[in-house]
């Protein structure tokens, strides 16, 4: 095993212990479960505080394995086992919450809306606001958010604390009752800026994008200790809600196939107090070239031919004439 591979089994591993950990102890619970979790408390910098974090909220554990099957089915580019993950996790034993986080979320390369509605209701000049900030990533990607007056696929609360999204085709398994996304605070008073950034950011993640600073580039750059005092003095959060957040890198096979970003919309502003160097991690306040490019590529504007054809070009599917099919003899195979 090379040492590349070597670094994303150890990888793998911690996510699976983190992973585990966060369905063991409850983490990423709503409000209404706020004895069994740390997100459910209210961070230091609240909303409208530019150094508000956003949280990206897990299902409960015993969901993991179903929402797993869920984005397979809705999009089986989402599947664990195509690349270097497949290769290298061969006997792993990975637990049903560690394969929730390793699997995609995105919600397949067909066009598609998404319907959204407000849990708290609120002015209609502000719901046509935030929904505009959301479709702010619709100049390149075939998905867009759409008002209903009825339950929406997403579903922002203005009430609950922080700044949180579930993760693509998660938000499928959240009961109907409950918010997908949270803005704390939000109103037409709020800074533009703060539209940009936040709005913006939390529409990533309902469209499957993780948070950018967990390339394992980003992560390597950050002094573990100093995380966990910096996040704990900051937002409250606990050690094991910084490795979920901070420190546990994604596998470079679900994500950008670009190098990382830290002027991503996806990437947290992070201060040199935490980096080993002493630099910060820049951070992004709004979509970028790279994001817009990412979006594209993703969800294309473009027929499902075209975009089965986009998916081969990226390395998600080979493809080639019917006539050179091999037809396989069974009673030839081993």
């Amino acid at each position: 095993m090379s040492d590349s591979e070597q670094k994303l089994r150890q990888a793998l591993m911690r996510i699976a212990d983190v992973a585990q950990a966060a369905a063991d102890t409850g983490r990423y619970v709503d409000e209404d479960d706020k004895p069994h979790g740390e997100t459910a408390r209210r961070p230091h910098n609240h909303a409208g505080g530019k150094n508000a974090h956003c949280s990206i909220k897990q299902l409960p554990g015993r969901l993991a394995e179903k929402a797993a099957k869920t984005a397979t089915s809705i999009n089986p580019m989402n599947r664990v086992s195509f690349g270097a993950i497949g290769s290298v996790s061969r006997g792993l034993v990975l637990s049903p919450a560690a394969i929730a986080v390793l699997v995609g979320k995105y919600w397949g390369p067909q066009q598609r809306r998404l319907t959204v509605s407000f849990l708290d209701g609120g002015p209609s000049d502000l719901r046509r606001r935030i929904i505009q900030h959301m479709n702010a990533w619709n100049q390149t990607a075939g998905i867009s958010f759409v008002e209903t007056r009825g339950v929406g696929k997403v579903r922002i609360s203005r009430n609950q604390a922080g700044y949180w999204s579930y993760l693509g085709t998660d938000i499928l398994h959240i009961p109907s009752n409950r918010p997908t996304l949270n803005l704390q605070g939000f109103t037409m008073n709020t800074e533009d800026s703060e539209f940009h950034r936040v709005v913006r950011h939390e529409a990533g993640h309902t469209l499957g994008f993780p948070h950018e600073h967990m390339r394992e580039e980003l992560v390597d750059l950050i002094d573990p200790q100093k995380a966990y005092d910096f996040f704990l003095r900051t937002q409250g959060w606990s050690r094991e809600m910084v490795d979920q957040q901070v420190l546990t890198p994604l596998s470079q096979d679900s994500i950008m196939a670009t190098p990382p970003d830290q002027d991503s919309i996806m990437c947290y502003q992070l201060p040199g107090s935490i980096t080993k160097d002493g630099q910060p991690i820049r951070g992004g306040s709004d979509i970028n070239a790279t994001d817009y490019a990412f979006a594209g590529q993703i969800y294309p504007k473009v027929s499902s031919e075209g975009a089965s054809s986009l998916q081969a070009q990226m390395g998600f599917a080979d493809e080639w004439s019917p006539s050179e099919d091999v037809e396989v003899d069974e009673e030839l195979v081993p």
